[in-house]
């Protein structure tokens, strides 16, 4: 797919010029961090996990709720999400821990076919002191290894951007949502990767999804996506709504009323010209070259933001109107506001405040260009207000039961 998938709104553009240093991988990818993960394979060994991250200053351990008696395309997620985890290009090299030997080298293998550096290692037959002890040896001489790699400058086509708004009110489709979109129709067109999500949360805006497609087949592909979390989700298990979930409490409280308005202000994210050129599985890379896509998600925000980051996306961008303060261990979460009120009593969250638009003392245009001088800022180095205050949710999505 060529890379002009979307065209100037025709007001101030980007400099087509934008550039921001990253730290090249071996395959090519361009990262913004340089984490060295610790990364558990199941429930059972977070607690191995967290202690090597503990002996070795630096590295990071993620643990989760997960990975013991899963099958078939619960089972399939599971790995495709921590195989992303680890292999997203903000990761400099992983270390894996697992109870069994079989699922742990699974993880690595697919880590390792990005060529970055990862080992595993198996509690069972050897205990957590042990293994612990082997896995710190071998983070501390990663950790090493990373410290000394060199950023080098990049075009701002290189860079994956994705996004997902959360605690969204009347501000949100006004100001935060409009401002991702417009940077969206300015940043598409140069190359970027984009992406965006949330099926449950477009009910309502169905059609205008659809109608955003690149073409007829994409469209009818995104409506099938959309159509089976309607009838296998949201129809089978409501009581008496939207499943009790949407608008949220927090949606409701500042002033959405209904899933339809909550739609049409999620739909600001992709501007006005993007067309999303594929729809994709939860955590699933795209293939199909630079442009906007859709994935399949959860409108919660750490699972929607942990399945995106584990897809390859470097830098989250993220519309709030009351307020969320979600993170993710390894990818930057951009906080963007148009609401007054949120800025001055959460200010310790926000990133980029748009409230000028209500006030009209700024313009979308004008503000789409502050969110990507925020995003180069953030790719140099920056550390969003998530980051500084230590928010690494990781949440995985879970599709059914365990055997």
């Amino acid at each position: 797919m060529a890379k002009n998938n979307g065209k100037s709104n025709g007001k101030k553009a980007a400099k087509s010029n934008l550039r921001f240093s990253g730290w090249r991988r071996e395959n090519g990818r361009v990262g913004v961090r340089n984490h060295v993960l610790i990364l558990p394979l199941d429930d059972l060994s977070n607690a191995a996990c967290e202690a090597v991250a503990n002996n070795v200053k630096g590295t990071m351990a993620i643990p989760h709720a997960y990975g013991r008696l899963q099958f078939g395309e619960d089972l399939e997620l599971f790995f495709r999400t921590l195989i992303g985890t680890g292999a997203n290009p903000n990761v400099a090299a992983c270390v894996v821990i697992g109870i069994e030997d079989g699922w742990t080298q699974r993880v690595v293998d697919g880590i390792k076919k990005t060529g970055k550096p990862c080992t595993g290692f198996g509690i069972e037959l050897n205990g957590d002191i042990a293994t612990i002890a082997k896995a710190s040896r071998v983070a501390k001489d990663y950790l090493q290894w990373a410290s000394e790699l060199k950023k080098e400058e990049c075009d701002i086509a290189e860079l994956w951007v994705s996004t997902k708004c959360g605690e969204s009110d009347t501000t949100t489709g006004l100001a935060s949502c409009p401002t991702v979109g417009n940077m969206y129709d300015k940043l598409i067109p140069q190359g970027i990767y984009g992406i965006f999500g949330e099926t449950s949360e477009i009910t309502g805006g169905e059609h205008i999804a659809k109608a955003r497609a690149i073409n007829a087949k994409v469209g009818e592909k995104w409506m099938k996506t959309w159509q089976a979390y309607e009838d296998e989700v949201i129809q089978a298990h409501k009581t008496n709504d939207l499943s009790d979930s949407q608008p949220t409490k927090g949606n409701i409280a500042g002033g959405l009323t209904t899933i339809e308005e909550k739609a049409l202000g999620n739909l600001e994210k992709i501007g006005r010209e993007c067309r999303y050129i594929d729809v994709l599985e939860p955590a699933e890379a795209p293939s199909k070259g630079a442009g906007l896509y859709y994935m399949d998600t959860s409108s919660a925000a750490a699972e929607c933001v942990t399945l995106m980051a584990a897809a390859g996306y470097v830098v989250h961008t993220f519309p709030t109107g009351q307020g969320n303060i979600i993170g993710n261990p390894i990818i930057p979460v951009i906080k963007i506001t148009g609401n007054p009120r949120t800025v001055r009593t959460m200010s310790e969250h926000v990133d980029l405040d748009v409230s000028g638009i209500l006030r009209r003392e700024m313009t979308i245009p004008e503000a789409g260009d502050a969110l990507i001088e925020m995003v180069v800022r953030t790719a140099n180095g920056r550390l969003t207000a998530a980051e500084a205050l230590g928010h690494r949710e990781f949440v995985l999505t879970k599709l059914y039961r365990s055997a």
